[in-house]
């Protein structure tokens, strides 16, 4: 694996970078040497965060962790990670989905599938043509955390969400 790792608001140490490349180094088992992981490390005040991105082919696995102590937040990373490999591994390989990313070993090896994904309800409603501002008031009304709608202008469906910091997101299909 290939680790990139880079900071914001904070020097990255021999020490913090020691870490971040023995604890995402432990993810190597189940990657191909080539595979690209992104890891950046910030602070916010008193809040030490990582996040790291591994982009294989049609999907993104990515966590974020937040804690006091950026050596905490890189433990906690690296654990998240690995649930999630364990949880999505099947479903990566039925679907034939970046399989070439996955070192042999990890494909053939069963995980038990601990939390597995069940819809317990289904809603239905119409999806009326609104602009993205529109549909954020919709959504702050609602008192939800995103928001789905019909865009007039390109009358595509698309959804708006509320990230940190009160901003909103807008997230488009690829044309």
């Amino acid at each position: 694996m290939k680790i990139t790792i880079s900071g914001k608001n904070i020097d990255v140490t021999d020490g913090l970078r020691t870490a971040v490349q023995d604890k995402i180094g432990k993810l190597e088992r189940y990657f191909m040497p080539e595979t690209e992981v992104q890891v950046t490390l910030s602070v916010e005040k008193d809040r030490q965060k990582i996040e790291v991105t591994i982009p294989v082919k049609g999907n993104i696995i990515r966590s974020e962790q937040v804690s006091s102590d950026m050596y905490v937040s890189i433990d906690l990373v690296e654990e998240v990670i690995e649930r999630q490999l364990k949880k999505y591994k099947n479903k990566l390989v039925d679907q034939q989905q970046a399989s070439s990313f996955f070192k042999q070993e990890y494909i053939e090896k069963d995980y038990m599938d601990d939390e597995e994904v069940k819809i317990i309800r289904t809603k239905r409603f119409d999806i009326k043509p609104m602009y993205p501002e529109d549909a954020c008031v919709q959504m702050e009304l609602l008192g939800h955390s995103f928001y789905v709608f019909c865009n007039a202008e390109t009358e595509q469906v698309n959804v708006v969400y509320k990230r940190k910091g009160n901003t909103y997101g807008l997230i488009e299909p690829e044309e």
